[in-house]
């Protein structure tokens, strides 16, 4: 078999998934595309493993590996997407990284009438 059917289809697949991180505004379809790059890795991990009939098999043994990191990745991803929409009340990346942006705008919160240092000693005197 050749090198090229897999590492075409490893780079279409690398491609959609960039579209998808870059393209969607729901966080777990950006999840999912994510995994969908890894993936891709995956594909050409072990084609070049066959190709290069490598002894030691290092191209699977990475790909095991990926496969572990993946899915502690979206474990954690997940439960943050879950914690977020409880707190948020939605998913989409774009709202809250407007009210990200909007609460860093803010600045930081005036003190209060009591908290001022000159106010305290003016009227400790």
């Amino acid at each position: 078999m050749h090198l090229a059917y897999p590492a075409v289809l490893a780079a279409l697949l690398f491609c959609v998934g960039l579209y998808g991180v870059l393209a969607r505004r729901n966080a777990i379809l950006v999840l999912m595309s994510v995994e969908l790059m890894l993936n891709a890795v995956n594909l050409n991990l072990v084609a070049f493993d066959v190709w290069l009939r490598d002894t030691l098999h290092t191209g699977q043994a990475l790909t095991l590996f990926t496969i572990a990191i993946a899915a502690a990745e979206i474990g954690i991803g997940l439960a943050i997407v879950l914690m977020v929409y409880r707190n948020r009340g939605t998913s989409d990346i774009d709202k809250l990284r407007d009210t990200a942006e909007t609460a860093a705008d803010d600045g930081p919160p005036a003190p209060a009438a009591g908290d001022d240092p000159a106010q305290k000693a003016e009227a400790a005197a």
